[in-house]
């Protein structure tokens, strides 16, 4: 019994040390409104999902649409909050409203027009997503999207809104 918990506390221990902090980085909402990402990240406890997109990038718009299927039941089992971050830049940043409203999404969407926020997160390419925990603390992530990563990323979900830890 004393191992288990050794072992649990180890886990725990080694997951708190590469749980990272989401950097302070102004963003725009979708009616141009300036935010800073440490204001739009808190859910009062409970996981959040942030996803990096371009309008082009169509495993992108297939993960969205995914999640987006998913949103309503995903939210009222674990209090997840979903955020869309575009990494259009400043001359296509004015098609992402209307494009966003096109499919539907009922999730926040901010805008990175000059790419601060996607460098700050060490962002490649997209989609890139990343989940955080209660406390803010970027806990997995995600790159590139085949149909059916939606489950896989769920069940990260859950465990993160339940304190299970991440295999």
């Amino acid at each position: 019994m004393n191992k288990i918990i050794l072992s649990l506390s180890l886990v725990i221990f080694a997951l708190s040390m590469f749980a990272q902090d989401v950097p302070a980085v102004q963003l725009k909402d979708l009616n141009g409104k300036t935010v800073n990402t440490k204001s739009i990240i808190n859910n009062n406890g409970k996981p959040v999902l942030i996803s990096f997109f371009a309008t082009w990038c169509k495993p992108c718009i297939k993960e969205l649409n995914a999640f987006n299927e998913n949103y309503d039941d995903w939210k009222e089992e674990t209090g997840v909050r979903i955020i869309a971050i575009s990494t259009d830049n400043s001359r296509s940043s004015n098609s992402v409203g209307p494009f966003v409203k096109s499919k539907g999404w009922e999730f926040d969407v901010y805008l990175d027009e000059n790419g601060d926020f996607k460098r700050a997160m060490n962002v490649g390419e997209v989609p890139h997503t990343f989940l955080l925990d209660g406390k803010g603390k970027i806990v997995w992530q995600h790159k590139t999207y085949l149909d059916g990563d939606e489950n896989k990323t769920f069940d990260v979900i859950k465990k993160v809104s339940k304190g299970q830890p991440i295999k």
